[in-house]
């Protein structure tokens, strides 16, 4: 697996992996989407979540500190 910066991603990109862990795994349900955004993208420049690519599969993850995965 690669770790892939967020800084190196598109707006829209980021926006795609940080919707897609929103919506099918994060488990959060209160609040917009734009506060989930929000969190999820300060969690990013923290460190406390990375974006990982994984060649073999040709998928790439959002992992949360808590371990979630997507």
């Amino acid at each position: 697996m690669i770790e892939i910066p967020h800084q190196a991603l598109s707006d829209d990109a980021l926006w795609g992996v940080i919707d897609e862990y929103i919506t099918r795994e994060s488990g959060v349900t209160d609040g917009t989407l734009e506060s989930k955004r929000t969190e999820i993208l300060r969690q990013l420049e923290e460190g406390t979540a990375t974006i990982t690519y994984d060649s073999k599969l040709g998928s790439t993850q959002l992992i949360a500190r808590n371990g979630s995965e997507r």
